[in-house]
């Protein structure tokens, strides 16, 4: 068949153009976490999953078994640890929430084994973190700038 026969050229124009497909994926990929970015955090309730401001130092709410591993009653949260809320007192002037510890596996002192129990105030904590500042983050560490 040649190229100018129009059967050929009914074949590219009824093709859709890659370009056009990438850019719908994009949309369809990048619309759920600028939308999730732009929401407005909420109160703190029992359930919700919270983040550790920074590297955080937690005071234990129950002895844990292990207590020789732990000197006093404290123990470290890496930076965005993530966390579990099991009793909140927002309302509260110098409000305090207790929390279970979910991440860092490693049972290592000072930091807070998984599943410890532990209390911390509202400002040691967040509620929603940043995603398009993590996703910023990876991009660069992926580019090595």
């Amino acid at each position: 068949m040649a190229p100018d026969s129009p059967n050929a050229q009914d074949q590219n124009q009824t093709e859709p153009p890659l370009w056009s497909i990438g850019i719908a994926m994009m949309i369809i990929l990048l619309a759920p976490l600028i939308l999730y970015s732009f929401a407005p955090v909420g109160p703190i309730r029992e359930g919700d999953t919270i983040f550790s401001s920074g590297q955080q130092r937690a005071t234990f709410t129950t002895p844990i078994a292990s207590q020789s591993l732990h000197p006093d009653e404290t123990c470290l949260l890496d930076p965005n640890s993530p966390l579990i809320v099991l009793e909140n007192s927002a309302g509260e002037p110098d409000g305090w929430i207790k929390a279970e510890v979910q991440g860092n596996p490693t049972a290592e002192w000072p930091f807070c084994p998984v599943h410890a129990e532990v209390r911390l105030s509202l400002h040691q904590v967040f509620q929603k973190p940043a995603v398009l500042g993590t996703v910023r983050d990876t991009l660069m560490r992926w580019l090595g700038k």
